[in-house]
């Protein structure tokens, strides 16, 4: 991962979000994405907050989707290292968050864990 690939993939994914598009988000996961947030615990009371596979991801994003339908993002800063990427955005939903994406040799994020302010 570089600077122009962070970048790249930072800026199509807030696109996809922004356009409410839940095939073109999943398009930047692998079919084994785990994601960890603590919108999970609250939402399905799993306390490790985790949820595994693309589908059941998906199936939570689509409820995410229709709860917001004004849910927007807006990029602040990239954060790159060798195999991942933090994005620091602003929601107009929560505020401030922080998502560290880990990337496999495909470019797609395996994993990803979402942070929010305290």
């Amino acid at each position: 991962m570089n600077s122009e690939q962070a970048k790249a993939l930072t800026e199509s994914w807030v696109a996809a979000w922004n356009a409410h598009d839940l095939p073109r988000i999943l398009s930047h996961y692998s079919d084994d994405f785990e994601m960890t947030s603590p919108y999970i615990v609250q939402i399905t009371g799993d306390a490790s907050g985790t949820l595994r596979g693309k589908a059941a991801v998906g199936a939570y994003w689509q409820k995410a989707l229709e709860k917001f339908p004004d849910l927007q993002f807006e990029s602040q800063h990239v954060l790159y290292s060798p195999g991942s990427v933090t994005l620091i955005y602003r929601s107009n939903r929560s505020g401030l968050a922080a998502e560290v994406f880990f990337v496999n040799d495909d470019d797609k994020i395996f994993k990803a864990v979402a942070h929010y302010l305290a």
